[in-house]
């Protein structure tokens, strides 16, 4: 009987000093000593999928933290992210790194990817890990695959299932069109990450035919088996999202342009400041506009006033942490209430 390292009588302790040994090697930016740390624990028992799930995920987790508390800079952030993913590089060709059951040419195959416009793809990487390790062969893509390519990929390679995965609340119509795509294309789809909501209801409601937390509730759902019962047609967004009928969130989306110029210039006027602005200043601000808009107009597709007030709350910490009043908010939801009041379902949002 092999001792796991987070087994031991006092595995939760070790299992904490590898986190921490990891987390001062990435918070200072060093890949050799956080490769050390995570190897050297798998040497000492520790089985990969805990040093890939319980470790290297657990401190990711970390580093998001630490920078939406300003913290760390989004240098160090991304520095922390690319010695993550040499470590998982590293440990992927470690001698400890053994599938189960290596997965030969009949053996199940999956193909896992980011949808178009998603850059964070640590978690999925960590999915196509897991699977490996457990015996699946792994197609994995990447960030930011278009979905004309997924499918190209999937016709040309026929796995099993397709699991997508989605940062960015924002990308949900994109994760949606690609989620549609692959179904027409007879491969089911498994969905994961924070885009989907923390309990996946946009994954259901997006029609998804699985949904997981996270990599190892991922692997189990994919083991377990999905299956795609639809008949390979094409669905439109409105068959499953029927509030699309109001053409709210087309019009948001197609007047995105104005409704940012409209609002910076009546700003002005609400915050004298603005005018003494630099073009970086003004274009900087006219970004945070969008992107409050960005959020509005999803929120209206999945028919969730609750996913814009997340968002906003999450807004309002990270300005805080950086010592902007998040009332500041303020000014720049009253305009786009009073541009959007002919559209109920968004001057409801806004106004709520």
């Amino acid at each position: 009987m092999t001792l796991h390292l987070h087994d031991a009588p006092r595995g939760h302790h070790r299992l904490e000093d590898v986190r921490e040994r990891l987390w001062e090697a990435v918070r200072a930016g060093d890949e050799y000593r956080a490769s050390a740390a995570v190897l050297d624990a798998v040497d000492s028992g520790m089985d990969t999928e805990t040093a890939l799930l319980d470790v290297i995920a657990v401190v990711q987790a970390r580093v998001g933290a630490e920078w939406a508390a300003n913290r760390l800079t989004v240098a160090r952030e991304h520095a922390a992210t690319a010695i993550h993913e040499r470590v998982i590089a590293v440990l992927a060709h470690h001698p400890g790194h053994r599938a189960a059951e290596p997965a030969g040419p009949g053996g199940p195959r999956v193909t896992v990817a980011c949808v178009d416009g998603e850059w964070h793809a640590l978690p999925a990487r960590l999915l196509a890990e897991v699977l490996r390790l457990r015996g699946w062969r792994v197609d994995f893509l990447g960030a930011h695959v278009p979905t004309p390519h997924l499918v190209a990929h999937l016709h040309q390679t026929g796995p099993r299932a397709v699991a997508l995965s989605s940062t960015f609340f924002s990308n949900l119509p994109t994760a949606h069109a690609a989620v549609t795509a692959c179904q027409a294309a007879g491969v089911p789809v498994i969905a994961g990450g924070t885009a989907f909501g923390p309990d996946g209801r946009y994954a259901r409601a997006l029609g998804a035919d699985a949904w997981a937390p996270d990599a190892r509730e991922g692997a189990a759902v994919l083991e377990r088996g999905l299956t795609r019962t639809g008949d390979g047609a094409v669905d439109q967004p409105v068959d499953c999202l029927p509030h699309l009928a109001d053409q709210e969130y087309t019009m948001v989306v197609g007047n995105r342009q104005q409704l940012v110029k409209e609002t910076l210039a009546q700003l002005e006027d609400r915050f004298p400041p603005l005018r003494d602005y630099t073009d970086r200043q003004r274009q900087r601000t006219a970004e945070d506009i969008a992107h409050i808009l960005d959020h509005l107009a999803v929120a209206l597709y999945v028919d969730d006033p609750d996913a814009f007030r997340r968002f906003l709350t999450w807004t309002a910490d990270i300005l805080a942490a950086r010592d902007v009043p998040a009332r500041s908010l303020d000014p720049a939801l009253e305009l786009l209430s009073r541009q959007l009041q002919d559209f109920p379902r968004a001057r409801r949002t806004l106004d709520e």
